[in-house]
């Protein structure tokens, strides 16, 4: 990494992430939909016709139109609806979906699903961002992006209907790009994407990015920032919105998945990543990603 936008540019690319499909159809009359209480981030791309979002119950309520895609990032309290009005959304009856159907004049179709995000790094990543994201069918300077959901609106217009696996792959990379381009232009960005963008921590953050398997006392964090140790503490706390310790963790789980993915021995993945013992590694591992990594690497094998 040789440029002051380089830890950020990495950490969008560390993010890991699974798309999966719940929904393809189309709603006609008087409807209402929710994921909400799922526990789950969702999608929804609006490949025809018209609705509106409900956010936070009766607090926003946005026009969505075809070409639009929405990203809800956390468990919202939201509503779908052909209502602009969030009471009469309230009362609209939830419905079957109907089929697709390419020759439709009426009607809103919809592509919807759930991202999961691994845990660790990319959890992080996902917490310093707000809390949904719209792509804008006439929003400049996402080429890219409209790119994607033009294939997603052809295949969804095949007249065999569209490939679930094919809208997953399409649904995860057109949010990538989203992410990218929406989260380069916001200014007042958050959390460890804030963090890298911060003139006096972008250094550091590179530092630890490059160099996993040093010990990184705090001392030597802070000596990279020019602030004493409290004064680090405290602001890397305001900033990020976690401790140095929980980033550096996250950030050497995410070498380590890298590795093992590659077939490295978790020996040697362990002591590419600061581990003295295999026994800490593998501890420190299955806290953060959930499985041993023995089990992590044959998945790749």
């Amino acid at each position: 990494m040789n440029s002051s936008t380089a830890p950020f540019e990495w950490l969008l690319d560390s993010l890991e992430l699974d798309a999966s499909l719940f929904h393809v159809g189309r709603y006609c009359g008087s409807w209402q939909a929710s994921t909400h209480g799922l526990a789950r981030a969702s999608f929804h791309l609006l490949v025809q016709g018209e609705c509106w979002l409900h956010l936070h119950e009766r607090e926003q309520s946005i026009a969505l139109y075809s070409g639009d895609a929405v990203f809800l990032l956390r468990d919202l309290p939201y509503r779908l609806s052909d209502a602009a009005s969030p009471e009469q959304a309230q009362c609209n009856p939830r419905i079957a979906m109907q089929t697709l159907d390419r020759h439709a004049r009426d009607g809103v179709s919809l592509v919807c699903g759930f991202f999961h995000f691994r845990p660790g790094l990319s959890s992080l990543i996902i917490d310093a961002l707000p809390d949904h994201l719209i792509l804008r069918a006439g929003d400049p300077g996402s080429s890219a992006a409209r790119r994607l959901f033009e294939l997603i609106m052809e295949e969804c217009s095949r007249s065999e209907g569209p490939a679930g696996a094919l809208l997953e792959r399409l649904s995860h990379l057109l949010f990538l790009y989203v992410l990218r381009e929406q989260s380069q232009a916001v200014a007042d960005l958050g959390g460890l994407l804030g963090l890298a963008r911060h003139p006096q921590f972008a250094a550091l953050l590179e530092r630890l990015i490059a160099e996993p398997q040093q010990a990184w006392p705090l001392e030597q964090m802070a000596e990279l920032t020019g602030l004493s140790r409290s004064a680090f503490c405290k602001r890397f706390q305001e900033l990020a919105g976690t401790s140095p310790g929980h980033v550096l963790l996250s950030l050497r789980m995410r070498q380590a998945c890298r590795l093992l993915q590659q077939g490295q021995p978790v020996a040697e993945a362990a002591d590419a990543c600061g581990y003295q013992s295999v026994a800490a590694f593998t501890r420190a591992f299955s806290k953060v990603v959930g499985v041993l990594p023995g089990a992590y690497r044959r998945q790749f094998a």
